[in-house]
C-alpha cells in the first residue's frame, strides 16, 4: 500500500475547557479529492488551522508524505478559505502573485509563474481590472488560480463556494472538477454541502458534532468525468442518503 500524501493520526485540541478535536483520524492520497463534512463549530475550520500551522495541537501527529509535518523542509499546504481575501486596490494580476511575493518570489518571476494559468481559470482579458469589477465566481477563480500557482503537495480549500449563489456554485463546482481532472491535485475540502462532496470526491469524512472524530468515511465510486448527469445516478442519491444520515442521526426537527 502506498504512502498518504496526507495522513493525520490521532489529532486532539483544546481551547481552555472547550474541547474541539479527539483522536481525529484522515488521510488523503496523491491526487485524491477528499472532503471532510460536519456540524457547524465541530472543527473543521480548526482542522486546517492546525494544518497551516496557525494553530498548535494538543496531541496527534500529521504526516506528509510519510514524514511528520515538524519535519518537512517548507510549507506543504497551499490554503484557501472562504472568502477570495483579494487586495482591493491590488489588480488582479497582482493580487494572483501576492502568495508567491510572500514566499518570497520576485516579481517578476511570479507573474512568469502566474501567466500561463490566467486563460486557464478563465481571467484572461481581466488581469488589469480590480476585483471590485469581477463576478463573485471570477473572484473565486481567482483566488484559487493564487493558491494553485503555489506548487504545495495539499491544497486546502475552506468552503470555497459557500457564499456564492445557487447557480454560481453549481458552475464552480463543475469548473473544479474539470480543472481537478486536468491537473490531478490532492485536495482536502471543507463543506457544508452534501451535494457538493458527493460530486467532487472521492473519498468523504464525517465528523461528529464537538469534540469532532471521524464517525463515517464513505467511498464514492461515481465515474469521472463527472457531469450534472452523475447526480441523478442511483448511486449518488445514495451516498447523499447516508452521509445526511450520518450528519442529522435521530435529531428530529423542533416542533
Amino acid at each position: 500500500m502506498s504512502v498518504p500524501r496526507l495522513e493525520i493520526r490521532g489529532l486532539s485540541k483544546s481551547f481552555g475547557d472547550l474541547e474541539v478535536l479527539r483522536d481525529l483520524r484522515l488521510r488523503a492520497d496523491r491526487g485524491e479529492f477528499v472532503s471532510i463534512l460536519g456540524p457547524s463549530g465541530s472543527g473543521k475550520s480548526t482542522t486546517f488551522s492546525i494544518l497551516t500551522g496557525a494553530v498548535a495541537a494538543d496531541g496527534g501527529e500529521v504526516l506528509v508524505d510519510g514524514r511528520p509535518l515538524e519535519q518537512a523542509d517548507h510549507a506543504p499546504f497551499a490554503f484557501m478559505p472562504q472568502k477570495d481575501v483579494l487586495l482591493p486596490w491590488r489588480r488582479i494580476e497582482a493580487n494572483l502573485t501576492l502568495g508567491l511575493e510572500v514566499q518570497g518570489v520576485s516579481k517578476a518571476e511570479a507573474r512568469r509563474r502566474v501567466r500561463p494559468l490566467v486563460a486557464r481559470f478563465g481571467l484572461a482579458g481581466f488581469e488589469r481590472h480590480y476585483p471590485a469589477q469581477l463576478s463573485g465566481g471570477m473572484r473565486q477563480r481567482a483566488a484559487l488560480l493564487r493558491t494553485v500557482v503555489q506548487e504545495r503537495e495539499v491544497l486546502l480549500l475552506d468552503e470555497p463556494f459557500g457564499a456564492l449563489d445557487a447557480l454560481t456554485r453549481t458552475e464552480m463546482q463543475r469548473w473544479l472538477e474539470a480543472m481537478w481532472e486536468r491537473d490531478r491535485w490532492t485536495v482536502l475540502l471543507i463543506t457544508h454541502d452534501v451535494r457538493e462532496a458527493v460530486f467532487l470526491s472521492d473519498r468523504i469524512y464525517v465528523l461528529s458534532p464537538r469534540p469532532a472524530t471521524v464517525i463515517r468515511e464513505v467511498e464514492v465510486p461515481l465515474p469521472r468525468p463527472r457531469t450534472l448527469e452523475t447526480l441523478a445516478d442511483p448511486r449518488a442519491a445514495r451516498i447523499e442518503a447516508e452521509l445526511l444520515e450520518s450528519l442529522l442521526g435521530d435529531r428530529a426537527p423542533a416542533a
